[in-house]
């Protein structure tokens, strides 16, 4: 078994962790692999140091070292390369990750096969701006939200060529069920259990009483246009990242991707449990 390490290369936890995660693998006879930067901060004869496209070819597994957004970050190219991805968490949070630094013990489950893989749902996102189209994907969320001091804009949409909501509002949140516990859960969104597939919509700051949260089947698409007022402006951006202006011609297409997520995780802890043990109690500063 070979293994693609991606530890957070500007966090000392990260990199503090990989010494431990390398001996735990080896001795188990899982063959690590690192990106070639890792070259500046560990150098280990045991690890093979290979350029990013090849050691996801290569390998049969992607590790993160570090917290959620790393698996956000790297899932997509795990996704895109068939590869199933584990997180080791270094972070404040790590919802999506397996273990934490001091259990690298536990990842002896990986040569024996003892773990299992979540099946997580994905969107597509094509956001056509000034007529060019352009396709991304995203794990947690697509957001549309307003410039700080913008005038509020009015969001139109459509499911299916449908109207359901038309809102004026600081912006409005498109997520997975595994989205639901990041962004849509701080702007009231309810938590669904992530291996169910459905796209959930929930506004940011609507200015009506009668605004709720509202759940899509998987299979519809959903197609968002914006009204705007006196020049207020919008941007889009897909798991905290792009940063795109959205402008009053522009419109956003949301889908079910073709492409799902494998999350390996290890030990029976169940997905409830992790709400209870990382939502329910104060966080840790880590």
């Amino acid at each position: 078994m070979k293994v693609f390490i991606v530890p957070c290369a500007d966090k000392k936890k990260s990199i503090d962790a990989l010494p431990s995660v390398i001996n735990v693998l080896k001795s188990t006879g899982v063959l690590p692999l690192l990106p070639e930067s890792a070259v500046s901060y560990c150098r280990d004869y045991r690890a093979k140091y290979m350029d990013e496209s090849s050691a996801l070819a290569e390998s049969d597994m992607v590790m993160t070292i570090g917290g959620d957004g790393m698996i956000l970050k790297w899932g997509k190219k795990a996704a895109a390369a068939g590869k199933p991805i584990i997180g080791i968490n270094t972070g404040r949070v790590g919802f999506m990750t397996a273990i934490d630094a001091d259990e690298t013990q536990k990842l002896k489950a990986l040569a024996d096969g003892s773990y299992t893989v979540s099946r997580r749902m994905m969107l597509s996102a094509v956001f056509t701006h000034c007529g060019q189209a352009s396709e991304f994907t995203a794990l947690n969320d697509v957001v549309l939200f307003k410039e700080a001091g913008s005038k509020l804009p009015e969001f139109e949409v459509k499911i299916n060529g449908v109207l359901v909501n038309k809102v004026r509002a600081d912006g409005i949140i498109l997520s997975t069920p595994t989205g639901s516990t990041a962004y849509a859960l701080a702007a009231g969104g309810p938590i669904i259990e992530p291996t169910l597939e459905c796209i959930q919509l929930t506004t940011l700051c609507a200015h009506t009483l009668l605004n709720r949260p509202m759940i899509f089947n998987s299979s519809e698409t959903v197609t968002v246009d914006i009204i705007p007022y006196e020049r207020s402006r919008v941007y889009l951006s897909a798991d905290g990242e792009n940063g795109m202006e959205f402008s009053p011609d522009d419109r956003l297409v949301i889908s079910r991707s073709k492409v799902f997520l494998e999350l390996a995780k290890i030990g029976d802890r169940s997905f409830y449990t992790t709400v209870s043990e990382k939502l329910m109690t104060p966080v840790k500063d880590m």
